[in-house]
């Protein structure tokens, strides 16, 4: 039973490129799925696939790597906020991840988006996770 899905979520990818796969699947939500097209959006992944099974469906995501030195190009997954200490922030508290170069993902009453989007929005919320 997992009993925390966007660690989970995180956790497939980071196995997933360490193992070097092509592709990952993972158990598909609204909230994951909002995070996938983030993902795609700032590109950190070269596609994604949401599928419908006879349960809640499945997201296949085709991992990035540099062709050159074959590392992937997401360096960090973090995850901030958990079940057990929730972290919320102000836009005005929000911190640059690796020196601007990396994405937090925040979760405000506006929708999931970055904290870019979030800022520029002036809305707050929970910080989902670090990217870099």
């Amino acid at each position: 039973m997992v009993t925390d899905p966007i660690a989970d979520y995180l956790t497939r990818i980071r196995n997933a490129q360490m193992a070097n796969h092509r592709i990952v699947e993972i158990p598909a939500s609204n909230l994951k799925k909002r995070i996938t097209e983030i993902l795609y959006e700032k590109g950190y992944i070269l596609k994604y696939k949401f599928e419908d099974d006879s349960k809640q469906g499945v997201i296949k995501i085709a991992l990035k790597y540099d062709p050159a030195t074959k590392l992937p190009a997401i360096q960090s997954l973090e995850r901030i906020s958990r079940p057990g200490l929730r972290t919320y922030a102000k836009p005005a508290d929000f911190r640059r991840v690796k020196n601007g170069l990396g994405v937090s993902i925040i979760s405000t009453s506006k929708g999931v988006m970055t904290d870019k989007e979030a800022k520029a929005q002036n809305v707050g919320g929970e910080i989902l996770c670090n990217i870099y």
